[in-house]
């Protein structure tokens, strides 16, 4: 099986690249399953029903999210009708919405994902994420339940990120990070058979801070006095995750590399899919 999974899309350049390109690389790529992370689209901050469904109507089989997932206040309205949107599963019980999904791919093989929240560094701080992601692999085991298994662990600090791909070693298909909105260069294929990468980068103008116009943090962080809001960057967008192929008879991943296309950074797309 063929998946790819997006970093966060942060705002109108990020998401309408994505919007853009995603038709051709799922035809080109001969892509089964489609992940993206969607939790910056609006403005840098949430994402809106109208961009969660155009998103899925690019080709995107699911869309993921991480702290930002109720800045758009009608997120906790959608999310609960919305089985393809994804917020993480160790929020408290009764939050809307739902951390988990099984899905059929393009291929008919069955796919589980799940949004997990790291604790260190962020704000809010939820629920154990490596007990959530025990709880969520028990439920769905792979090779059992699910066919592919694959844990967007949105998450700040790299050791907890590492120690998530670890974890969970030999039982998921992929663990990717996402939140920090630079792509790491360290995709690897861990011991048990994990595909992992610690940031898949974002989906955005990286003539910027994280996708914000530069102005305003810079000016944060030199004067310490706030002069205004943080805005999403409008220039040209650069689309950055990662490719897997999953082996049909164990779910483990066989190989793994990034994907970067646009004007800002070196483009690569995964050898074995060209």
């Amino acid at each position: 099986m063929r998946l790819l999974f997006l970093g966060d899309m942060v705002g109108r350049t990020g998401r309408t690249a994505v919007w853009e390109r995603l038709p051709g690389l799922i035809s080109d790529l001969r892509l089964d399953f489609v992940i993206v992370n969607g939790e910056n689209a609006a403005g840098g901050f949430g994402i809106t029903e109208d961009i969660y469904l155009q998103t899925l109507e690019a080709g995107a089989d699911v869309v993921t999210t991480g702290n930002h997932v109720w800045d758009q206040r009608e997120a906790l309205e959608f999310a609960s009708r919305s089985d393809r949107f994804i917020r993480p599963a160790n929020f408290p019980i009764g939050t809307p919405g739902r951390g988990t999904g099984l899905y059929e791919a393009k291929n008919g093989a069955r796919v589980f994902v799940t949004n997990i929240m790291g604790r260190v560094f962020m704000h809010p701080e939820l629920d154990d994420p490596f007990q959530a992601a025990e709880r969520e692999l028990e439920a769905c085991p792979l090779g059992e339940v699910a066919d592919a298994v694959v844990i967007d662990f949105h998450a700040e600090a790299t050791s907890e990120k590492m120690c998530m791909g670890h974890f969970v070693d030999g039982r998921a298909s992929l663990v990717v990070g996402t939140h920090t909105h630079q792509p790491t260069a360290d995709h690897q294929i861990l011991d048990g058979g994990t595909g992992y990468l610690t940031d898949a980068g974002m989906c955005g103008d990286y003539n910027s801070s994280l996708g914000m116009d530069k102005e305003e943090p810079l000016n944060r962080f030199l004067s310490k006095v706030p002069k205004g809001r943080f805005e999403a960057a409008g220039g040209p967008a650069t689309i950055c995750g990662v490719g897997v192929d999953i082996s049909d008879r164990t779910g483990l991943c066989e190989k793994i590399a990034p994907l970067r296309l646009g004007p800002r950074l070196e483009e690569t797309v995964p050898a074995f899919w060209l």
